[in-house]
């Protein structure tokens, strides 16, 4: 028997690299001699660098670089086994980096993102993947491009930094020394980020109150990003704030696929490709996914389990979950599945999130025994 495990990490409680042990060791209890092919799953937010690393294998590389405040941070990326590169933005720009109390993109910066792009440019490095969730800034990308080599002046030639604050402020834009590593390499976005840029749906309305902002530093936030991409339009023709995936990571998106060019996927689309799922499938037994809570938008918005399963084809897909949310039948609906929560009794949310990994142990077994006794 052959089990593929392909789960998301229940948020706060349980990595998806811990869930992917758990289910091993239920399966082999019940099937000692079953294959077990474990796709711990990321969406590019904190996590992916290590679930990655866990399922490819690789090699950790440390960096000392800008923090969003400006401060020095060390940050880790990783050189895979199939010779990418892997960046985690929220290493390096992640929202726990910055202090509650210094929360305000206004002052904040993507510069360290750039840095590690360009180390891994210095590294020769020609496939990189990004993972730009969890951030804390909301910049545009003015700060990563500005890393890279990008020159972003105000009226007068006054160099621009490359924070919030400054957007409104770009007047001209150089970008003739750009890194010339980007000639050669190939970026991908790991993203589930579909907004815009610019308007209630994009990135400042949609991320920035979780970042900081109030309603008046929304409001600056807005004009500037609305002038700042007016500027990329009238000196280059680039239109950089309409396609989906251009408001992720406080604009980062419209920077690395507007600007650089970079093809944005989907997290659970790049980790399945790369860790080859497909050819895993034909002749598995059964394919083993979760995620925290299943609801109407696993399916709606293609959230890992929904991922995974529409690419199961006729083999069953098992679907852990912490909670079972309204319309969580529209997973159903999609393909040959079933949903399994980990709560075996009424519970408290805070007492479940405390004994996940316990309760994840025991529906597991219970899933495989389950499985034994209807083969």
């Amino acid at each position: 028997m052959r089990f593929v495990f392909a789960p998301d990490s229940f948020k706060g409680s349980l990595s998806s690299v811990r869930l992917c042990e758990i289910l091993t060791d239920a399966a082999r209890r019940r099937f000692p001699d079953a294959e077990c092919v474990s796709i711990p799953a990321a969406d590019g937010g904190e996590g992916t660098l290590d679930a990655l690393l866990a399922a490819l294998g690789g090699e950790r590389i440390s960096e000392t670089v800008t923090s969003p405040t400006g401060d020095m941070v060390s940050a880790q990326m990783a050189r895979l086994s199939n010779g990418a590169y892997l960046i985690e933005m929220a290493q390096c720009c992640g929202l726990p980096l910055v202090k509650p109390e210094n929360r305000n993109p206004l002052y904040l910066t993507s510069y360290g993102l750039g840095e590690m792009l360009a180390r891994a440019l210095d590294r020769g490095a020609e496939e990189i993947y990004v993972g730009i969730g969890g951030s804390a800034t909301n910049d545009g990308g003015m700060g990563l491009l500005s890393a890279l080599g990008a020159v972003f002046t105000a009226a007068g030639g006054r160099r621009l930094d490359g924070i919030g604050m400054e957007l409104k402020q770009v007047e001209d834009i150089d970008l003739s020394n750009l890194h010339p590593g980007l000639a050669r390499a190939h970026i991908t976005v790991i993203s589930d980020v579909t907004n815009p840029l610019l308007g209630k749906d994009g990135a400042t309305y949609v991320y920035g109150p979780q970042k900081g902002a109030d309603a008046e530093t929304l409001r600056r936030l807005e004009a500037g990003m609305t002038h700042y991409a007016d500027r990329f339009y009238d000196l280059f023709g680039l239109d950089i704030a309409s396609f989906p995936g251009a408001g992720a990571a406080g604009g980062c998106g419209a920077a690395l696929a507007g600007v650089l060019r970079a093809d944005l996927r989907r997290g659970i689309d790049t980790v399945l490709d790369l860790c080859g799922f497909d050819a895993l499938v034909p002749g598995c037994s059964l394919v083993v996914t979760g995620e925290g809570r299943v609801d109407g938008q696993t399916a709606k918005y293609g959230k890992v389990p929904a991922g995974v399963l529409a690419r199961c084809g006729d083999v069953p897909c098992a679907v852990l979950t912490g909670c079972v949310g309204p319309e969580a039948g529209r997973l159903l609906a999609m393909g040959n599945c079933m949903i399994f929560p980990i709560a075996d009794r009424p519970m408290t949310l805070e007492y479940a999130m405390e004994h996940a990994e316990a309760l994840a142990a025991s529906a597991a077994d219970r899933l495989f025994w389950a499985l034994g006794a209807f083969r």
